[in-house]
């Protein structure tokens, strides 16, 4: 068996289950412990293997609601802006993406008017980016 198919095994399984235990994966991608010990840590080490978090239903949120905020950033300034909003506590998590829009950021609020202020008093006041365009996540369907 290949070094990239157990990788990619144990991947899969931390992708469906971030909880899952050194002993569940090992049983599941068929390996040892010691082998899924090593693997994960040389895939955070590597940093392909970013951090571990719950999946949350948006619907179910009491008080809070989640948004992806579409932003797009002028080329020129790209690396600064984009520095700039990873410092942002408002920005759940942050992506540069293709298609409509440069950059995608998770956002958590209580409500539109709270989104509105991230967006004009944080967001948009970052040399470069020039426009934000929020979605709001309705339900969690798988």
């Amino acid at each position: 068996m290949s070094t990239s198919a157990t990788v990619d095994r144990i991947l899969q399984i931390l992708e469906k289950d971030a909880q899952a235990s050194v002993s569940e994966i090992a049983e599941r991608a068929d390996v040892s412990k010691p082998t899924v010990r090593k693997y994960i840590r040389q895939l955070e080490d590597d940093g392909v293997i970013v951090g571990y978090s719950a999946d949350v239903d948006p619907k179910k949120l009491t008080g809070q609601s989640i948004a992806l905020v579409g932003m797009d950033v002028a080329s020129e300034q790209y690396v600064d802006a984009t520095n700039a909003l990873k410092d942002l506590d408002a920005l759940e998590s942050l992506y540069s993406s293709s298609g409509d829009h440069m950059l995608l950021a998770e956002v958590r609020a209580g409500d539109g008017d709270e989104l509105g202020r991230v967006i004009n008093e944080q967001i948009l006041t970052i040399d470069g980016v020039t426009a934000a365009h929020p979605c709001f996540l309705q339900e969690r369907l798988k």
